[in-house]
């Protein structure tokens, strides 16, 4: 398929409504038609992996085509430098997010990109760096626990940056971790307690919720249940 059918697919979907309300979201409205990420999906499975399209789709700037190049892309052939091209461009934090769940976690880079990109200023870059440990915690399960202990400092230190964009992903990579397992759990709850203590109105934010979340019954009947 090629890219220019797949935007006119795109485009005959627009829904204006979805628009202004992903808007509502904080979801920035410019080049978005308003498609719901179930039929991005379906859209993917359609299309299947096709790395070259991806590219295509990335580069026309729509915000659900970048979405969809996100899906479809082949994780073993991007490079750290498309990693950082895609990045710099993120401008939602859906699509942000979305890129990191569904392929930059999959790439042989995704840990070392974790630490790289947490220490850079723009609000979205920064952003990718906790959404992707999030992403790693949600899956990689023979990746070791050491891994996620060495992002406990870097979130620690982030966890004082007041943009909204960032402190959500912060605190969402915090949860992550804690809920993987037992030992990530009370490393995490450690870590939040230390970032409670921290003279910043996001850092004791990011605590709270955290605490709130991986002391609560639910995780811990889970994690019991898993041994």
């Amino acid at each position: 398929m090629k890219a220019e059918a797949v935007l006119r697919k795109l485009k005959s979907l627009y829904n204006p409504k979805n628009v202004a309300g992903m808007a509502r979201f904080g979801i920035n409205p410019s080049n978005t038609y308003g498609i719901a990420i179930p039929a991005l999906r379906k859209m993917a499975r359609e299309i299947g992996r096709n790395h070259a399209l991806a590219q295509e789709l990335w580069s026309s700037g729509v915000h659900e085509a970048r979405i969809l190049a996100g899906m479809i892309d082949d994780p073993a052939l991007v490079t750290e430098a498309q990693i950082d091209r895609w990045s710099a461009d993120f401008d939602s934090w859906d699509v942000c997010d979305q890129v990191c769940m569904n392929l930059f976690r999959y790439t042989k880079f995704a840990f070392a990109k974790c630490s790289e990109l947490c220490s850079r200023e723009e609000e979205f870059v920064k952003r990718t760096s906790f959404a992707l440990m999030a992403a790693l915690a949600s899956g990689g399960k023979s990746a070791p626990d050491a891994a996620f202990i060495r992002f406990l400092p870097l979130i620690k230190k982030a966890s004082t940056d007041e943009r909204n964009f960032v402190k959500k992903a912060v605190n969402w990579a915090l949860r992550g971790i804690g809920k993987r397992n037992k030992n990530l759990n009370r490393k995490a709850i450690s870590a939040a307690k230390e970032i409670a203590r921290l003279h910043s109105k996001s850092a004791r934010w990011i605590a709270s919720d955290a605490i709130r979340e991986l002391e609560g019954e639910a995780v811990q009947t889970r994690l019991a249940a898993k041994g």
